[in-house]
């Protein structure tokens, strides 16, 4: 059984010690509240129009050891294979 640990906070001089330290370092930027309510919360990457979906599959290891010998990429080659194939064979 594992102890949990306690959260030790810093006192109020010590506190005070990090904010001078803060407020005299120049690359330090603190916005105001006005200048924090007006930043805009960026979502992350934007969203493809067709996502790619994580699956699960077994090939055979000759298979994906000739992908993974043409270099970075493979997975992105072995999907346009796929894909290629699919052009010329119905589903």
């Amino acid at each position: 059984m594992s102890k949990q640990r306690k959260l030790i906070r810093n006192t109020p001089e010590e506190e005070a010690a990090i904010a001078r330290g803060i407020a005299a370092d120049p690359d330090t930027f603190e916005p105001t509240d006005e200048q924090f309510a007006q930043m805009k919360r960026r979502g992350g990457r934007p969203k493809l129009a067709n996502p790619k979906v994580a699956v699960t599959v077994r090939y055979d290891a000759d298979i994906v050891e000739q992908f993974k010998a043409s270099g970075e990429g493979w997975q992105t080659r072995m999907n346009n294979a796929l894909r290629e194939w699919l052009t010329t064979h119905h589903a």
